[in-house]
């Protein structure tokens, strides 16, 4: 009798369970809160802050396995999502609301864009055997000419001011290792940046809120959406090769036998008149790109015979612009920062990190450096070429001291720069403790 009786609730635990299964949606569809519209290309994010994919053109997301509950889905001007289970079909973001930054109109004297911004980056490389795992944030900034028959060409790339990497590293040996440093350069975050200026859907100009979307060669390519002076438009680059201009900096990739699997980029612009989209109206932009199998020589990854799959998926928040003369856009090019005494401040509306993500970064800057220095085992084929380069660097310093007793702008020019960045740091600190309190 108790054997039948085990029998039986095993087979009603298993019918429970495969109820309990079937009572879940592996999809759903991500949507406005307020328009009731969907949203596409939302990043949809598993439990430990890995990308799971990207929600396609009609909001509706990748297969989600239970095991990767909870997830966390996030669309850039959106407040990011939790979600612990899947009985929903729809799950509704509400739009994040923040204050921009204020910054003088554009004059005939000060007629170039100087935008500072803080990005965050998710990426990853994987093998049959390895994977590795980056998490990166950086403080960058963008110089863009207004008139565009200025000979000066600034620069529209996202040029890094400071930086920091936090590796994870992992393969089929079961190896679990954290580092700052990487010998594979596998990144696409520092492609993607502003466009100078895009003429503005001409459906939607003559009407305060409103949807269109744009059809390329292969799929749906541009998704406008309209809500009285803001802009949020979603770019499918592999839609069709004119779609190319948005991203006008990667142009050359897509002759150099990379083979991209997914390449879509969102654009959050606010505050816009006439009839154009300016750069200096974005206040933010994401993107995520996916490659497989080639670029070898982009990539740095010295292993020929081993495919490889690439995921980069990126946030832009800007912190800060201002128009300036020619003549300071032409020192800011020239001035070289010294990392290690600039700090990254994260961007007011940026979400909270995900626990993973922060076990990451504790991980890495425990790391005790100079106990591994102290390790190492000296090699006695180096030793001349050290000595000649401490040589070299002493005759570095040596000119270095001789430049700065007579360079005194150039003494007076770190002092304002010193001063500026103080200014900015306590703007910022005092805008974030106002977070915290509220």
């Amino acid at each position: 009798m108790k054997f039948y009786l085990r029998h039986i609730y095993l087979v009603l635990f298993l019918l429970c369970s495969v109820f309990n299964i079937l009572g879940h949606n592996n999809h759903f569809v991500v949507a406005d809160s307020i328009s009731r519209l969907p949203l596409p290309h939302a990043s949809v994010f598993d439990k430990k802050g890995n990308l799971i994919g990207i929600c396609n053109s009609k909001g509706k997301s990748p297969y989600i396995n239970l095991y990767k509950l909870p997830i966390t889905i996030r669309y850039m001007g959106f407040k990011e999502k939790e979600i612990e289970n899947l009985n929903q079909d729809t799950i509704f973001l509400q739009e994040n609301y923040f204050e921009l930054p204020e910054f003088v109109v554009a004059t005939r004297q000060k007629s170039v864009l100087h935008m500072l911004a803080y990005v965050r980056e998710y990426s990853s490389l994987t093998t049959y055997t390895d994977t590795i795992f980056l998490f990166r944030e950086k403080m960058v900034d963008f110089m863009v000419p207004q008139d565009r028959k200025m000979k000066y060409r600034g620069w529209t790339k996202p040029r890094i001011i400071t930086s920091k990497s936090y590796y994870h590293f992992r393969n089929s040996e079961g190896l679990d290792s954290v580092s700052d440093e990487c010998e594979h350069h596998f990144s696409w975050s520092d492609w993607i940046g502003v466009n100078p200026q895009m003429p503005i859907n001409k459906i939607l100009k003559e009407t305060e809120i409103g949807t269109d979307t744009l059809k390329g060669k292969y799929s749906h390519s541009e998704i406008w959406n309209k809500n009285k002076d803001k802009f949020l438009i979603d770019i499918n680059v592999l839609a069709d090769s004119t779609i190319r201009r948005w991203v006008p900096d990667i142009e050359g990739y897509f002759k150099d036998n990379i083979d991209f699997e997914n390449f879509k980029v969102h654009f959050s612009y606010d505050n816009v008149t006439g009839d154009l989209l300016l750069p200096n109206d974005l206040t933010n932009y994401s993107f995520n790109i996916e490659t497989v199998g080639r670029g070898r020589s982009f990539f740095r990854f010295n292993r020929p015979d081993e495919d490889y799959f690439v995921s980069t998926y990126a946030e832009v928040y800007f912190l800060d612009k201002e128009f300036i003369s020619l003549k300071e856009a032409k020192k800011w090019e020239k001035h070289d920062f010294d990392s290690d005494e600039i700090e990254i401040y994260e961007a007011y509306e940026a979400p909270e990190l995900q626990p993973h993500i922060i076990s990451l970064m504790e991980r890495v800057e425990n790391i005790d450096k100079q106990q591994i220095i102290l390790s190492w085992k000296d090699d006695p084929r180096f030793r001349y070429e050290r000595k000649k380069n401490n040589n070299f660097s002493l005759g570095n310093r040596f000119l270095n001291v001789i430049k700065d007793i007579t360079g005194i702008s150039s003494l007076l020019a770190r002092k304002k720069r010193n001063k500026d960045w103080k200014e900015f740091r306590d703007k910022w600190n005092e805008k974030r403790n106002s977070k915290k309190k509220k």
